[in-house]
């Protein structure tokens, strides 16, 4: 019997505002254990929270950018659970009157990912284990969480890996958080289940915990696909509970059992008012959202005529985008800005975040100066490519280094007797090439090439070159 996997996903998302969600402690990732920290975030009694606006604002964009509905009253509850990370022994969640309910991702294949709904909360302690201690550091306590629920829609592992880029990619464009998984502030707990093909009903879930990596979500994934399934085949329950991925094993492991709404005993947050979101205020959120990424997608394959691959690379960091379109806005021959970003550029990005960041010598205004020379024929693109690399190394701008000769251009005249002495000088490529040898003719153009520091046509020089030796 072939059997079916079924995936839903929780994704914890850290926000970027500056302050925590319910005092103004610093939400800055890192610094000194308990640094970080204020009686309101670490639960002392006596102590009251006051929501932070910024976050609303963030949650309210974060479900604007994935297709949801913005509801104009929600409210704050108390969701109780003792753990050694959580002080108050319970977290403020949202739990039946979430801020965005019923929003959809798409996916390359054209199926929809549907979101049962998105809630703010805030983020528990951290526990540091160290040679058989266990150490709490609340620094990260209070910080401003979104987390994005989605219904059990995912059907391959697959979907699951572009599911989540997706979202990274959706959320870091509109600028409510860096989802660096590496950090923890975008993490997911994976609801996987199973069932026979053709059967509707599902099957009994386990929840992986707190997976901060795709490459170890897919892993765990696999796992306990084929754990869930040996399980049936061999007459045994799926049991629900909560497991975590030991990346060492590559196995998921059993952690407590899965707790339902019920043993949470959520109840209304009763030192926080209900949160309004007006029409107004919805309509000021979404029209200073950028543009959505896959609509700039679009726009750049049909506006700048760039390939669609290209226009992916392009549009995946925002900082990226905006710098393209800044550097080939009214540029002849858009496809040479792509070619500097992605080539040269990218070679000297190393990771995700540094292209994340894009801090690069060059400004799109002045890679656009140098687009325009070889908009004008002054220059060539060889010539482009040597004169970026000396831009990105300096920062300065291309007038520094071509010279006069350079944008000159050349003559007729000129680049026949260039030629006529690159023909010269390789008889034996010549020879080569009038016995049917073609790549031989390309050796005498990089002669020529490097004679005028790539200031010659290469279409011109080669056409120039074959009537010479065929005469």
């Amino acid at each position: 019997m072939n059997y079916e996997l079924i995936c839903g996903l929780e994704t914890h998302v850290e926000l970027s505002t500056k302050t925590k969600i319910f005092c103004s402690c610093s939400t800055e990732f890192g610094g000194e254990p308990n640094t970080h920290c204020c009686p309101i975030c670490i639960g002392l009694p006596g102590t009251l929270p006051k929501l932070n606006k910024a976050v609303v604002e963030y949650a309210v964009m974060a479900g604007l950018a994935t297709n949801c509905e913005i509801s104009p009253v929600s409210k704050m509850d108390r969701k109780n659970y003792v753990y050694p990370d959580l002080p108050k022994a319970y977290q403020i969640s949202q739990y039946d009157m979430p801020l965005c309910k019923s929003g959809w991702v798409g996916l390359s294949n054209g199926r929809r990912i549907r979101l049962n709904r998105i809630h703010i909360e805030e983020d528990a302690g951290k526990l540091v284990h160290d040679r058989g201690n266990i150490f709490v550091d609340y620094n990260r306590g209070g910080v401003p969480l979104i987390e994005i629920v989605t219904e059990p829609d995912l059907r391959s592992i697959e979907e699951v890996q572009e599911y989540v880029e997706k979202l990274q990619m959706i959320l870091r464009y509109i600028g409510v958080s860096d989802c660096k998984m590496q950090e923890g502030s975008l993490r997911c707990d994976v609801n996987v289940s199973v069932r026979p093909v053709g059967q509707e009903e599902f099957g009994t879930r386990a929840e992986i915990k707190n997976m901060n990596s795709l490459a170890y979500m897919a892993k765990a994934i696999a796992y306990e696909f084929d754990r869930q399934v040996d399980l049936i085949q061999s007459g045994e329950e799926v049991v629900q509970e909560t497991r975590r991925f030991d990346e060492g094993s590559g196995c998921t492991e059993g952690m407590r059992g899965k707790e339902d709404a019920d043993d949470y005993r959520y109840f209304r947050e009763p030192d926080l008012v209900a949160i309004l979101v007006s029409d107004e205020m919805r309509k000021s959120i979404q029209k200073q959202m950028p543009e959505d990424p896959q609509k700039r997608l679009t726009r750049f394959v049909s506006d700048f005529d760039l390939p669609e691959a290209d226009a992916r690379l392009l549009i995946e960091h925002r900082r990226i985008a905006d710098y393209f379109e800044t550097a080939a806005k009214g540029a002849k021959n858009p496809r040479a800005v792509a070619n500097c970003i992605l080539g040269q550029m990218f070679a000297r990005l190393g990771t995700e975040a540094e292209k994340e960041q894009f801090e690069v010598a060059v400004s799109p205004e002045q890679l656009h100066e140098l687009i325009l020379l070889l908009d004008s024929g002054k220059i060539r693109m060889n010539l482009v490519k040597s004169t970026l690399e000396k831009m990105l190394d300096t920062g300065k701008p291309a007038k520094e280094f071509l010279s006069e000769q350079d944008l000159a251009g050349m003559s007729a005249d000129d680049l026949k007797a260039v030629c006529e002495k690159a023909v010269a000088e390789n008889e034996a490529a010549a020879a080569d090439y009038l016995a049917g040898k073609e790549k031989a003719l390309k050796a005498i153009l990089g002669s020529v090439m490097k004679a005028t520091r790539g200031r010659a046509n290469p279409q011109e020089a080669e056409k120039l070159l074959a009537d010479i030796i065929r005469r």
